[in-house]
């Protein structure tokens, strides 16, 4: 089947990710920080699967622009990365954070560390039947680790490390995220989903166009190659897979983190079901590279946002246009945030806008449909734990 859509990504003479250096002037703000980190993520269609972002941090005061893109199994492009490869990445970075940030409190040496994460995902059911459902399940986490600690102090301390991630909000109990719904540029309440209790914010329109990269030297993303193959239980390889109307599959996108010696993440992601192209993030806390919880963000609005472009392309429903506008809100690290607790998140706010000729139940439908069929959704409603294994190297 043909791509959908043209290559804007490719065909873009900005670079893929940057570090936006007009943020007032796109008049994009953070959020009221009530827990350690705010971000609001704004995130828009651009043409088939592939997608914006710009992500503004409360804590940082850093914005961020990154983009993504899906591979054969969506008849994309493969110009970017894939939504999940964020949350991957991110979830991984957040780790390495915490792991390294709590060696130090505890005066930990680790000579050698290199973190193999592996995120699973559910994909069931039937969309013309309405009934397609994403899911999320536990992840895998190895740590190949080179330190004095014994087996069991080891295991101990990476458990910490895991709890104190701001993500572990998301992870642990089940968090029902709330939306506002903008069609045409009017408000309408939404059906199934549960509803924010606030005004639908203003739509950003174009306001995505203003913004301006800060030079930089470092290369924040790129591919490097197909991933290496590994058997996936009901994978889905093939061209448009992702597109059937009836679906019984399992994704499996990986991770490889390892700290470079100027202090940035290098975190390689690997497609492996769907098979597609692997991806290098970079990723940093002090501005050098988007951070753990900016991935992180990017990733859920990304996958959201999917999933309205694959149910109006399966149901051929019209929908030229369509954004959105996310909050998160993160606790700091237990370790990295020196708050000594387990990480804390509140639910995900997202208020949407969507440019249609269907009708207001048709528009309410698309918003049930994206986010029961988002794994990311899935991930923040899912009680979910990390099976830890370690490996000495």
């Amino acid at each position: 089947m043909s791509k959908l859509g043209e290559d804007l990504i490719r065909g873009s003479a900005l670079p893929a990710f940057f570090r936006v250096s007009n943020a007032d002037d796109v008049s994009i703000d953070a959020p009221q920080n009530r827990k350690g980190d705010a971000l609001r993520s704004w995130v828009r269609s651009l043409s088939g699967f592939q997608k914006e972002a710009l992500v503004r941090s409360a804590r940082t005061g850093v914005t961020w622009r990154l983009v993504s893109d899906e591979g054969p199994y969506l008849n994309g492009h493969d110009a970017a990365p894939c939504p999940l490869a964020f949350l991957s990445s991110g979830m991984v970075a957040s780790f390495m954070n915490e792991i390294t940030a709590l060696a130090e409190i505890r005066g930990v040496e680790i000579r050698k560390l290199r973190l193999i994460q592996d995120n699973y995902y559910t994909m069931k059911g039937s969309m013309p039947k309405r009934t397609m459902v994403g899911g999320a399940e536990n992840i895998d986490l190895q740590v190949e680790i080179d330190c004095d600690l014994d087996d069991k102090a080891l295991y101990q301390f990476l458990l910490d490390a895991t709890y104190a991630s701001p993500l572990n909000g998301l992870m642990r109990g089940q968090l029902e995220s709330l939306f506002k719904l903008g069609k045409n540029g009017s408000a309408l309440a939404t059906a199934k989903v549960a509803e924010l209790d606030a005004a639908l914010f203003p739509d950003p329109g174009n306001h995505f166009a203003k913004s301006q990269a800060e030079p930089g030297d470092l290369a924040l993303m790129e591919p490097v190659g197909p991933t290496p193959k590994k058997d996936v239980v009901l994978g889905t390889s093939g061209s448009a897979g992702s597109l059937a109307d009836e679906q019984d599959r399992r994704l499996n996108i990986g991770a490889v983190a390892e700290l470079r010696a100027d202090g940035i993440k290098e975190i390689q992601q690997m497609q492996y079901s769907p098979y597609g192209t692997s991806f290098r993030f970079l990723s940093s806390e002090d501005g050098r590279a988007p951070d753990a919880n900016t991935l992180i963000s990017a990733g859920i609005g990304f996958c959201f946002m999917t999933q309205f472009g694959r149910f109006v392309s399966m149901l051929k429903l019209d929908l030229p246009d369509y954004r959105i506008v996310q909050d998160t809100h993160f606790s700091l690290g237990g370790a990295s945030g020196g708050t000594g607790k387990a990480g804390e998140t509140d639910p995900i706010e997202t208020h949407v806008y969507l440019e249609t000729s269907e009708s207001d139940d048709t528009a309410r439908e698309m918003l049930d449909i994206s986010e029961q069929t988002c794994f990311l959704h899935a991930f923040c409603r899912t009680d979910l734990k990390t099976k830890l294994r370690i490996r000495r190297v």
